[in-house]
């Protein structure tokens, strides 16, 4: 039986692998990682054990009661108590009492299904996604300035041609290693490589140029950057003439943000600011990207904004191998916030709240208009509002494991528990499953077909490879038996094929337009850029060659200023914590702390913190030390590191229990994205 073509369950990369019994192997005709015989990460080579997991999930689990066990039920039993409680609490509560939480990680399928599924089946707008904490500030920003959001403007190959790549906030070397090989192919042809973060991450040593920037200040060092620009006489005026407005009024804030200032402010020598400028204002090509160090922050979408302004200023966007971009992080972090699980958009990136939209959306859908809810709560705003007067007394959850992977993670236990109905659609037992009233068993990624789109833009067909256990069902499948059960109008096809077909008209004119994408031209030409408005169109590699998607076709440049974190260190908390993956895990762990070679390369978190901070405070090497914020406390083992700043420690968010990352971080929000400040909070360090 000869391997399927497939791709990875894991980062936006979305690596082309090769998949049979028992065997992985990289496939090398996709370019984020083929060529020269392809490669995984160590993620993607053990990738196969998810599939045979011991505490695979395989039956529907149900309580009788709520502090009954998890016991085994058949799929009518659960589905039918599910759609029962589902008619109490709207009868009772109203629509929007029932909520619906996706994932990242789900296909373009799934995630559309989902979003159809709780404005046509459940009449509800409070649906939300996990990627609300990963690009949603990236996303703001990008819709603010350039009229659409896609990460890289240019394909992945790009990457090699580029003379200078400033990365702000993005550790590839550890959380998307493949991507490393395109860095190396740029290096190797001369380019220069500058890299923004608070740790001297292994992506920072490979770097020319590396900007230990502090904790929460990212915006005034871009903002300063930006000020070095335009004294040095490195503005591509002509390009701002012609292709920009609102450079002039951004041009009077820069002029606060003079170099002596931002030192003080960032902790980054004058030089070292000089010597990014340069490099970046003398590349024929670059690139400027954020990853989510800058952009998780209640100032995100103005940090990200300020990166779009140094790279407008220097006419980067819109120009073969130059732009911005952003580095998406989960699987389908991409096409997830494209169709329909975001709180406030629809398939296509539409706006909910825009009348032709919705017109558009309700056609292809077979309702009327006036039929479908209007914006819902933001992922935090809506996991804090469960089991509130007046929140949600119903959540529906797919491929999220918000236990451990939300802010204020203590909080978000306490809002689960006080829901009257959790149901929790997973393939491992999560942290969050563990807690829900009904469980459903689902395919998992080589179990199942669909497509993803990775973080270039470009559309991939991710195919079923392993038969899945016998009761075990596609989202799909789940969603059109409840579906039925609430007499939803419409149709809800378990089939990939044909729901990708229904997304195809949903996208159609869109900014995301899909309605030219088809399995077949997938396969054919080994992915397909969006926008894609039609079949004999050739797709979209580059973006922004010839206009912005605004208005006018101009992008807009924005003034922002430097606020800080939001949580400043004080007297009782006097240490910054940051947050982020390590090389061996991903996400919240559900799925990598199932993997033997993972667990083994990291057992147990850590707190990264320099041998200075350690002496003062008295903490020795591999011990256990507290970790205390506003919200909580986790406990860890001391990591000894030069790499990390004094003021300073770093904790990887992976892991459950009292380790967790998450019971000490800030849900704080940014106004626009409504993004979690995930990277920076003040704590104090204790020895137990």
């Amino acid at each position: 039986m000869s391997p399927t073509p497939t791709h990875c369950p894991y980062c936006a990369l979305q690596c082309g692998m090769l998949v049979g019994p028992g065997t992985i192997a990289p496939r090398d005709d996709i370019p984020a990682n083929g060529g020269g015989g392809g490669s995984l990460c160590q993620k993607g080579w053990t990738a196969g054990e998810l599939l045979t997991t011991p505490d695979r999930l395989t039956v529907p689990l149900m309580r009788a009661h709520r502090d009954a066990p998890l016991e085994p039920v058949s799929w009518d039993a659960a589905l039918d108590r599910i759609a029962a409680e589902i008619h109490r609490i709207q009868c009772a509560y109203g629509d929007e009492a029932v909520a619906v939480f996706g994932g990242g990680g789900l296909t373009n399928e799934k995630a559309y299904q989902l979003g159809k599924f709780a404005r046509v089946a459940l009449r509800t707008p409070n649906i939300d996604y996990n990627g609300r904490f990963c690009m949603s500030s990236a996303a703001a920003a990008q819709n603010r300035a350039f009229g659409m959001d896609r990460g890289l403007p240019v394909p992945i190959t790009d990457i090699a041609a580029a003379d200078t790549i400033l990365l702000a906030g993005g550790n590839v070397a550890e959380t998307m290693p493949p991507f490393v090989r395109h860095l190396t192919a740029q290096r190797e042809r001369g380019g220069k490589l500058i890299v923004i973060d608070p740790r001297e991450t292994s992506t920072a040593r490979r770097a020319d140029l590396h900007l230990q920037v502090t904790p929460g200040t990212d915006l005034a060092l871009a903002n300063g950057l930006l000020h070095l620009a335009i004294t040095e006489g490195l503005l591509d005026k002509a390009y701002l003439d012609e292709r920009t407005t609102g450079f002039e009024t951004v041009r009077t804030v820069i002029n606060g943000y003079w170099p002596d200032r931002v030192e003080r402010i960032t902790g980054v020598p004058v030089p070292k600011m000089r010597e990014a400028v340069r490099l970046l204002g003398d590349a024929a090509n670059a690139l400027i990207l954020t990853a989510r160090g800058a952009e998780q922050h209640a100032t995100g979408t103005d940090t990200v904004t300020a990166f779009i302004n140094l790279a407008l200023a220097l006419g980067l966007p819109g120009r073969p191998g130059s732009g911005f971009g952003c580095l998406t992080g989960q699987g389908n972090g991409q096409g997830g916030r494209e169709h329909g699980q975001k709180a406030d958009q629809l398939p296509g990136y539409r706006k909910i709240d825009d009348p032709a939209a919705r017109e558009h959306v309700a056609r292809v859908w077979g309702i009327d208009p006036d039929d479908l809810p209007g914006p819902g709560l933001s992922a935090t705003e809506l996991l804090s509002a469960l089991g509130t007067p007046g929140g949600p007394r119903a959540l529906l959850l797919f491929g999220s494991n918000p236990v451990v992977s939300a802010p204020d993670a203590s909080r978000i236990e306490e809002r689960l528990a006080a829901l009257d109905l959790l149901v929790v659609a997973d393939f491992v037992p999560s942290e969050t499953a563990a807690r829900a009233d009904v469980v459903l068993p689902t395919a998992q990624w080589a179990e199942e077909t669909g497509t993803i789109t990775n973080l270039e833009g470009r559309v991939l067909l991710r195919r079923a490879a392993v038969p899945r256990p016998p009761q075990v069902r596609g989202d799909l499948d789940i969603l059109a038996a409840l579906a039925e059960r609430l007499k939803a109008p419409g149709r809800f096809s378990v089939e990939p094929a044909e729901v990708f077909d229904e997304l195809r008209a949903a996208s159609a004119g869109g900014l995301a337009d899909y309605s030219g994408i088809t399995y077949e031209r997938i396969v054919a030409e080994t992915g397909v850029f969006w926008p894609c408005p039609g079949e004999g169109h050739p797709g979209t590699p580059r973006v922004f060659l010839d206009r912005f998607a605004t208005p006018d076709g101009r992008a807009r440049c924005i003034p922002v200023e430097h606020r800080g974190p939001a949580e400043d260190i004080s007297v009782d908390y006097p240490v910054y914590l940051t947050t982020g993956r390590v090389l061996a895990h991903y996400q919240s762990g559900a799925q990598t702390r199932r993997i033997r070679a993972l667990v083994d390369a990291v057992p147990e978190a850590y707190v990264e913190i320099h041998p200075d901070l350690a002496e003062r405070l008295g903490i020795e090497e591999g011990a256990e030390i507290r970790v205390t914020s506003r919200r909580g406390a986790a406990a860890a083992k001391a990591r000894f590191s030069r790499a990390i700043r004094r003021d300073t420690v770093f904790m990887p968010f992976h892991w459950a229990g009292p380790a967790r990352a998450n019971l000490l971080t800030n849900p704080a929000l940014d106004p626009t994205s409504r993004m979690p400040e995930f990277k920076v909070c003040a704590v104090r360090l204790e020895k137990p």
